[in-house]
């Protein structure tokens, strides 16, 4: 797989030497691969820990990453390994889960990073419970496969607008660049609305969005500006809705659980979601897992690479000023 054809996905994760035993078999020890870990260990985390975009690209190999450009830690073209999923207990009695990845370089570990799926706060002791390797990649790909959710309105190839919970496997819906498209697949999982899966809302209008739209924070929203008002260098972007939260007109609800959908096509679409541009679930290594098995092995294999997957635009674009606005305003004028 080259790197222009290569999926790249940004995650947010800690420097496993800022979770640290305070009591315990390996005390004084960093957060590590499952190999070394220990039951019953407890851990906290430092107060100078903050959260670090490391880029992964897929390769055909399940659970292996390289490192891509980009991120804010990692060296490029390095393996990148899913290694395990842990389950933390807060003296609460609360449960909370992370993946951790581990960074290979010439054989050796570089450094392991985890990936919280809910929020960890410094400073509050959290036992070692759980370590589970077989549940990670499926763990991994709900975090990577884009979810709208349950009362979110989908243009079919009819015009009608359909609750996403009443779409089926069948149903032809417009897309941007293939016309009616039948769905080949829904998913629908129910998730704690914490950390990674905490959904963003996008307040009616903010986008020209004819209701609130709620999605998942990885989820890619398509913009065509008829002015570059974000200096991508042209008129067609996808932007990641967590890159727009202003803690006004978008913001992220956390809190309880949330009901997931995914619609799947044979190619990976832009469809109409509240009347506004939005990607369908890609399939690839990362999103794999999240696949039923009687899916035909030609829908499991991936989605090639499409136009439209060259459009994503750096996070950098988007941190000056309310990037909201901006898009609003360069789609209307």
């Amino acid at each position: 797989m080259t790197q222009k054809t290569a999926q790249v996905q940004s995650v947010q994760v800690l420097s496993a030497t800022t979770f640290c035993v305070t009591d315990g078999v390996a005390f004084g020890e960093p957060l590590t691969f499952a190999d070394e870990l220990v039951l019953d260990d407890i851990y906290e985390m430092s107060p100078v820990s903050r959260a670090l975009a490391l880029s992964l690209s897929a390769t055909d190999v399940s659970g292996q990453f390289k490192v891509a450009p980009g991120g804010q830690t990692g060296m490029p073209d390095s393996d990148v390994f899913l290694d395990c999923c842990i389950t933390l207990m807060a003296v609460d009695g609360k449960t909370y889960e992370a993946l951790l990845l581990v960074e290979v370089v010439a054989g050796g570990v570089e450094a392991v990073y985890m990936l919280p799926l809910a929020n960890l706060k410094s400073g509050t002791p959290y036992r070692l419970v759980g370590v589970d390797r077989q549940i990670a990649p499926m763990r991994f790909a709900e975090v990577a496969s884009v979810s709208f959710t349950r009362g979110t309105r989908i243009t079919m190839s009819s015009g009608a607008q359909v609750p996403i919970e009443d779409v089926r496997v069948g149903d032809k819906v417009l897309t941007r660049d293939d016309g009616p498209q039948p769905v080949r697949w829904v998913g629908e999982s129910t998730l704690r609305a914490v950390g990674e899966f905490a959904p963003v809302v996008i307040r009616r209008g903010a986008l020209h969005n004819a209701n609130d739209l709620i999605l998942s924070p990885d989820h890619r929203l398509f913009v065509y500006q008829r002015q570059d008002r974000l200096g991508a260098g042209r008129n067609e972007v996808l932007v990641k809705v967590r890159h727009l939260i202003n803690g006004e007109t978008v913001f992220q609800q956390a809190g309880g659980f949330v009901d997931y959908f995914q619609l799947l096509f044979d190619q990976h679409q832009i469809i109409y979601a509240e009347g506004i541009a939005a990607e369908s679930l890609l399939i690839d290594p990362r999103t794999r897992a999240a696949l039923p098995d009687h899916l035909d092995e030609e829908v499991r294999r991936g989605h090639g690479h499409r136009p439209h997957h060259d459009y994503e635009v750096r996070e950098s674009l988007l941190s000056s000023g309310d990037a909201v606005s901006l898009l609003r305003q360069a789609s209307r004028d």
